[in-house]
């Protein structure tokens, strides 16, 4: 150290020199010569300035020792550092460490030119057991230059150790559903003080991440309201830098005491006649008992005395006497049912109520009519003829009269045209609809209504509310084309209806009058509802599957969710009309489609599930409030519920897909989906689609540029009314997402080939305003681009289609088109009419087999203390955002296994079942779904 601090000396002397130093320092600490403080040491006798140095201030500490721990038999390093220091030495426990236990480091600090100090020393275990009296082991380092001395602070070496025994172990608990859980633990004794986790599940329990736990300062759990996901087992695990110890496993069960449901209907008279009953019933599974709940008090059935009328079968009254004998040598007599009159529901009487035989026991000869009588009977002959022919001729001038707008010139056709132009239509069953192009030069004189404000008219046209943004479908103009078929509007007939209704013996249908008129009523719906987007059934107890094809719309009915003995006529249809959608508010927009399914108030003993395409983006859940909306008898839109705000009042659930929604409910009746925009990044999904004619005889071609909502029938529609018309489609569809930042719908033509074509189009673009497409209280709206050619034999079309949103995204489409009756046009899958209505009955509707499906629920609703029961099945597949839901059902398992059916329908992936299966903690071997005897197998090990 000397050699290091005195660079300019010769090695020998300077040794020496620290030697005699150290030596007379130690002297001097223990004969107490010098009367000065002992962190000196001894300097006091040296001078206090030499007179070739400057002036030094005392010895600051970079680095103080630390307090340390020694873990087993590790020993531990103690560090300090100063400057500017002559000496640096360490003393423990008030006495001063050797000079060879140091390790003492020196250098120069570059920027101040101060001698820079680092002393280190190596306690041991044995040194600090060696250690007597109540106080710790200490060290403290102590640095010295001319100026005095400095001393750092006390650094305690301790023997770290965790005991093994906790002071309080957790113990398990049962608790009902919302109650306050406390599970106390205090950790063993150990240095340093444990740090304590709690494991729920061998998960680390934070709860910044779920603030319905709590840990208090005295490392105490409380789970402030308890839920049925908290059933679970709870372990604290105490840790410091020796061991780690974990107490006992606390298992907590949450549970839930049974509810009744609501009473269901009185049932009818058991007897037709004279005394008997009627019952009506209730379930406890208003909530289900759960994990051990305490099941309903009372009765779940109830029984009131019924005293019918018994019905009075008709008999008849006595014979009346024989008329007199007339020309044709017959007489007469009669007899009434009248003794008495069938009532109640009795019998009518059998057989004749004339009766008639020969008054002249057969000598009665029959005169052959006279000249008179042959006069009379051709005058009467004559008479009727001629009523007939003036009938007919009343009939055909009443006819002429209602549909002379149909055969004669149409003056005004803004119906047709979008407002544009009038155009003559003198042969409307051949000729094309679509030769009747907008003609924007004369827009401004023909719009009717308000008109939407631009800011530069010569570089925007004017749009307007009705005319051109009026759905196709809504026209009131019959319009045939070669193919012979009529709009979606023409009644179907009773032939539709009787090829739909299905024959069932008489004994399996519930023929009470509630049920004769759903009938009747579903009948009548289906006389007034276009084929293509209705679909019917008859179901028993073991259910089946509604599907509307191409639409994104079904119906499943578990099996069981009809009464057990019952035939339900069920149906369910997409409502097309503009007046069935509900009025929406600012900011609100339709997502989907409108549902029916009936027969409503059909008794239902599980929920059925509707599935709907939507259209909202929902990659954040804040830009979203979805709710479900029932439309009522008293034709008004009512809330049903809101998703994410399910409680056990919540007469339904409803499961967001990216693309479709999923309504569990035991209600029939007809639903819609609407949205509540949150902020101005909530975006909903538009399908762009452009038609034009197949043929183009005239100079003039018109493209149609629909906006729809991005859902599957929607779209459907579109093509079904564009083949009525003749159009095709001219690109493939696009998406395009629509942010609720109330900028329009911007849509321009480009790259038109000038020298063959010439656009119509007097501004640079149109626009859509942004709250007719937002609001989707029209199904589809629609602009149209009029282009005329130059020469009759141009043929060929190749232009781009911009559609955006001002300030936002949008599409391009690349038009190449033919005009020529063999051109190829977009595949229009979706207008097979082969397909108009899809029925699926019985087992073959699922894809888990019933012996399957059984077994899983046998095996899955018993609540597991590992938690691998029903629960952990929602979670793996994704349905566990309400479990509670599924808990008020007698078989969770059972409905989340619909769930399941309905989302993944037609092919779901079964091995990807089997696969959840086993990750649910059975480590069986992994056995794939099929075949289904080894699934069995494997299910019978879960059990």
């Amino acid at each position: 150290m000397g050699a290091q601090a005195d660079r300019g000396r010769a090695p020998r002397s300077s040794s020496d020199m620290l030697t005699v130093s150290w030596l007379l320092i130690c002297l001097l600490m223990e004969t107490g010569v010098a009367q000065v403080d002992d962190d000196f040491i001894g300097l006091g006798e040296l001078p206090e300035t030499f007179p070739s140095d400057p002036p030094e201030p005392l010895p600051v500490f970079l680095m103080e020792p630390e307090e340390a721990y020694i873990v087993k038999n590790k020993p531990v390093n103690l560090y300090c550092k100063a400057t500017p220091a002559t000496q640096i030495y360490f003393k423990c426990n008030s006495e001063w460490v050797h000079q060879k236990d140091h390790t003492v480091e020196e250098r120069v600090d570059e920027t101040s030119g101060l001698v820079v100090r680092e002393a280190s020393i190596e306690i041991t275990r044995q040194q600090v057991e060696e250690l007597f009296g109540p106080e710790d082991f200490w060290c403290q380092c102590v640095a010295w230059s001319s100026a005095g001395t400095t001393k750092s602070r006390k650094a305690h070496v301790r023997i770290a150790y965790l005991r093994k025994t906790f002071d309080q172990e957790p113990l398990g608990k049962e608790v009902s559903l919302e109650q306050e859980v406390l599970l106390q633990c205090r950790p063993p004794e150990g240095i340093p003080a444990a740090e304590v986790e709690w494991l729920k599940n061998e998960d680390v329990i934070d709860p910044a991440d779920d603030r319905n736990f709590y840990i208090t300062i005295d490392h105490n759990l409380i789970i402030k309201q308890a839920r049925l996901s908290d059933t679970a087992n709870y372990t604290c695990v105490a840790k410091n830098i020796v061991a780690k110890r974990r107490s006992t496993t606390a298992t907590v069960i949450v549970y839930v005491n049974g509810g009744w449901s609501t009473w269901t209907e009185w049932s009818v008279c058991n007897s037709r006649c004279g005394r008997g009953y009627q019952k009506r019933t209730r379930s406890c599974t208003n909530p289900a008992p759960l994990n051990g709940g305490s099941i309903c008090d009372g009765q779940g059935i109830q029984k009131l005395a019924c005293n019918p009328l018994c019905p009075v079968d008709g008999l008849w009254t006595e014979w009346s006497k024989w008329s007199t004998c007339g020309t044709e040598c017959t007489h007469w007599r009669r007899r009434e049912c009248g003794a008495p009159a069938p009532k109640n529901g009795g019998k009518d009487c059998e057989g004749m109520v004339l009766q008639s035989k020969n008054c002249t026991d057969g000598l009665c000869m029959q005169m052959a009519p006279s000249t008179d009588d042959v006069a009379l009977y051709v005058g009467i002959v004559i008479a009727v003829i001629m009523c007939l022919v003036i009938s007919v001729a009343v009939a055909l001038f009443i006819y002429r009269k209602n549909h002379r707008d149909f055969d004669s010139d149409i003056i005004d056709t803004s119906a047709l045209n979008g407002g544009f132009q009038p155009v003559s239509i003198k042969t409307a069953r051949k000729a094309d609809l679509l030769t009747a192009p907008p003609d924007l030069t004369s827009a401004a004189a023909m719009y009717r209504g308000p008109v939407y404000a631009l800011h530069d008219v010569a570089d925007k046209i004017p749009m307007t509310n009705s005319p051109l943004l009026d759905p196709l479908p809504n026209l009131k103009i019959k319009v045939y084309n070669s193919s012979g078929l009529v709009t979606p509007q023409d009644d179907l007939g009773g032939e539709f209806s009787s090829k739909l209704s299905p024959k069932l013996p008489h004994c399996l249908l519930d023929n009470s009058d509630s049920t004769m008129g759903r009938r009747t009523q579903t009948q009548t719906l289906l006389r007034t509802r276009d084929p293509s987007c209705t679909a019917l059934g008859s179901f028993s107890s073991q259910g089946g599957h509604l599907i509307v094809p191409n639409s994104g719309v079904s119906l499943l009915i578990p099996a069981g969710a009809i009464p057990q003995g019952r035939v339900y006529e069920m149906y369910v249809t997409v409502q097309r009309k503009d007046n069935m959608r509900p009025l929406v508010d600012d900011g609100q927009t339709v997502l989907g489609p409108v549902v029916s399914c009936g027969p409503p108030g059909a008794l239902l003993t599980r929920p059925v599930i509707i599935t709907m395409h939507h259209c909202a983006v929902c990659d954040g859940q804040q830009d979203w409030l979805i709710q479900l909306k029932n439309h009522s008898q008293q034709n008004q839109w009512e809330d049903v519920v809101v998703v994410g705000e399910e409680n056990f009042t919540t007469p339904c659930y409803i499961q967001m897909d990216d693309e479709a929604c999923h309504i569990l409910t035991e209600t029939l009746g007809t639903y819609c989906l609407v949205g509540q925009s949150l902020s101005a990044s909530t975006t909903k999904r538009l399908k762009l689609a452009i038609f034009g004619p197949v043929t183009c005889p005239a100079m003039e071609y018109h493209i149609r540029v629909y906006c729809l909502d991005d859902t599957q029938d929607s779209l459907k529609e579109v093509l079904q009314m564009e083949k009525q018309m003749g159009g095709k489609l001219l690109d493939e569809p696009k998406t395009l997402n629509f942010k609720d930042s109330t900028h329009n719908l911007r849509l321009s033509i480009h790259d038109v080939p000038h020298t063959l074509w010439k656009s119509k189009l007097l501004a640079k673009y149109q626009e859509l305003s942004f709250q007719h497409v937002w609001s989707g209280s029209q199904r589809n709206h629609h602009c149209c681009f009029t282009l005329e050619r130059f020469s009759a034999s141009t043929v060929d079309l190749a232009c781009k289609i911009c559609v955006r949103q001002v300030e936002g995204e949008g599409q391009i489409f690349q038009l190449d088109t033919t005009l020529s009756e063999d051109s190829q046009s977009i595949d229009t899958s979706l207008l097979d009419p082969a397909s108009n209505i899809t029925t699926l009955v019985g087992p073959n509707a699922f894809r888990i087999p019933v012996s399957i499906r059984q077994k899983l629920c046998g095996s899955l609703d018993a609540p597991q203390t590992r938690g691998n029961d029903w629960r952990m099945l929602a979670h793996k597949l994704n349905l566990d955002r309400y479990l509670n839901y599924f808990a008020t059902k007698s078989s969770p398992t059972g409905v989340i296994l619909d769930l399941w059916e309905a989302q993944h329908f037609p092919d779901g992936n079964l091995s990807r079942l089997a696969q959840v299966l086993e990750e649910m903690g059975r480590h069986d071997s992994l056995v794939p779904l099929f075949p289904w005897k080894q699934l069995s197998g494997y299910l019978d090990g879960l059990c």
